[in-house]
This record gives C-alpha cells, structure tokens and sequence, in this order.
C-alpha cells in the first residue's frame, strides 16, 4: 500500500532525517511539505526543505511556507544547540531560496484533488495545521489520517518537566487540531519515540554504504546524527543511541495495518493553555473507569515494537540509491 503523505515539519536534524526516510520508502508517496518555524526559523526550514529537495532530485515534490509564529504570539526560541544553526548539525547548506513566496493556500489543491486520500503527518509545532482548519474547514474534511508527533503522558517532558516541545510551543494551536479534527488523531508521544533509539554503530554502517554508492544526500546523515547524538548523550550519559522521534511517526503511519507494531489506546486528551508550570503539559485520561473526562478522543500511542523499526529503517535508508539520492 502507498501512503500520500502531506508533511508538516520544523526541520531540525530528526525531522530532515525523517524527511530523507519518506523519499526513500516506496510505501509513502509525499505529496507536499510545509516548513514551519519551531527547531529553527521558517525562512530555515524552508531553506532546508529546497536543500533537501535539491539533493535527492525530488522537485516533484512541492514545498509550500508554513508558520512563522505560534498563535500564543510567544517569539519562538529555536533550539540551534540540539540541531545545529541551521537545523542540519555541522552542515551549512549553499543554496538560494525565494523567502517572500507565500503559497500556504496549495495545500488546498492537493487536498481537494485527493479527497480521502491524503494523510497529513506533522512533526513540529502545530501552528500551521491549526491554521489549515481555521482557514479551510471543509477541506480539512477531506483529508484521510492525522499523525501528530508530539506530547508526554506518562513521560516526562522534554522542555518543561511535564511538557513536550511541539506542544508546548503552541498549544493553542494544539487544541484547535484536536477539538477540530474528525478522523481521530493519532498522537505519537515521548512516551514511545523516546525509546526509538538508533545508535551510532548503526549510522556509521549506512554512512559506509553511502560513501560506497558515493550518495551526496545520505552522506549528509551521519554529520547531522552525530551532532544529534552528542546532545543527548551530554544531557545523559547513559544513552546508547539517539532517539528519532519524527522518523517513529511515519514508520508508524505505514505500519498502521500492523497492529502488534504500534499499540494505540483511545484516549480523552486536551492540552494545558494557562500560563503557568503545566503550560503546555498533554494530559490524557487513562483511568480505566466508565466516567471519564469529556474531552476529545483520539488514538494515542502507549508501545511500538523496537526491532521492526530498527530494522525497518536500516532497510529504508539504504534505498537512497533508487531513489534519486546519488551525487
């Protein structure tokens, strides 16, 4: 089965991972990206987005500008000391972008032109996509799935601790996805994406068939991944690898037929906008009683099956080769 995939992303060093993981499966057919501020800038993530767009070859695929602020109209603080300046790590891309271009409103095109065939994955703050439904709710309407990469439950946050970062930078916006959205979302929280760990000894072996196919686009993984890795490895010492949460997301999208793979549970969930300690915090009802809160439900992920992922994306990123990723 073929995914048609509309991506919302940040373009940090997971996220571009993530983005060279959807080029390289033959199951997801990426329809559209839209760059957003939240890891780095939006004229960042829109470089990013051209950069990468430049070196896999893939110029079918369209870029269209996200958000530049949160609806909370907080300024965004980027994180360059987890990503990098640029949201690639060490890497420095060379490449001209057309930063006044404001084409937000393609995503309607695409949307309309598939009903019920797009899936729409986001992996960074969700100011773009609350603003797709503000904007446009009866194509909204049309769109098939929602994957969301954001949220702690029964995990402690990663920028306050009981907030995660996607959430936290605006969860206006994340409640608007969430009261809004009629298919379910399906939430991929730090409670599982923190355990999808990739190690180094992993990325130096796809680094090594990269250099042997001489793969100018795979070559930039090990840089960013490194730079990564060094991050949570000084934050704890006891990490034997990185997690990609934004890579977990798609893997879980196509294997969504796969029950055993990724449990989900339906799950009441709303999100804390009171300025305060709990100030973004994801909270979900996970009381097994009759009586639960009356919020929107939506279809959380509690567990994943480690060695399928791990094995799934070794596979997946050496595909590079067929996949116009070749210097």
């Amino acid at each position: 089965m073929v995914y048609k995939v509309l991506f919302f992303s940040d373009f940090g060093i997971d996220d571009n991972i993530a983005v060279l993981y959807a080029f390289f499966n033959k199951e997801i057919d990426l329809v559209g990206v839209v760059a957003d501020y939240g890891n780095v800038s939006k004229k960042d993530a829109l470089r990013n987005a051209a950069y990468l767009q430049k070196l896999t070859g893939r110029s079918d695929v369209p870029v269209f500008t996200g958000a530049e602020l949160p609806l909370t109209g907080i300024p965004p603080e980027y994180v360059p000391d987890v990503h990098g300046i640029e949201g690639l790590g060490p890497i420095i891309p060379d490449i001209e972008v057309d930063y006044s271009l404001e084409n937000f409103h393609g995503i309607q095109d695409i949307i309309e032109k598939k009903p019920g065939e797009i899936i729409i994955v986001n992996v960074g703050r969700l100011s773009s996509l609350a603003a797709a439904f503000i904007l446009y709710p009866e194509t909204m309407k049309m769109v098939k799935d929602f994957y969301v990469m954001g949220g702690a439950f029964k995990e402690p946050g990663n920028v306050t601790p009981v907030s995660e970062a996607n959430f936290y930078g605006d969860p206006y916006a994340a409640n608007i996805v969430l009261t809004q959205s009629k298919p379910p979302v399906k939430i991929i929280p730090l409670d599982v994406t923190s355990g999808a760990i990739v190690t180094p000894a992993l990325i130096d072996e796809l680094d090594e068939y990269y250099h042997s196919i001489d793969s100018e686009v795979g070559k930039l993984v090990k840089p960013m991944f490194d730079y990564y890795f060094k991050f949570y490895k000084e934050r704890n010492p006891e990490l034997t690898g990185a997690p990609l949460h934004d890579v977990l997301t798609l893997w879980a999208l196509v294997h969504e037929e796969h029950e055993e793979h990724v449990v989900y549970l339906d799950i009441p969930v709303k999100i804390v906008v009171n300025k305060g300690e709990a100030f973004g915090q994801s909270i979900g009802d996970f009381r097994r009683s009759i009586d639960k809160a009356d919020y929107p439900i939506h279809k959380v992920a509690v567990n994943f099956n480690y060695a399928e992922f791990i094995k799934n994306f070794y596979t997946t990123m050496k595909n590079s080769q067929s996949h116009n990723g070749t210097g």
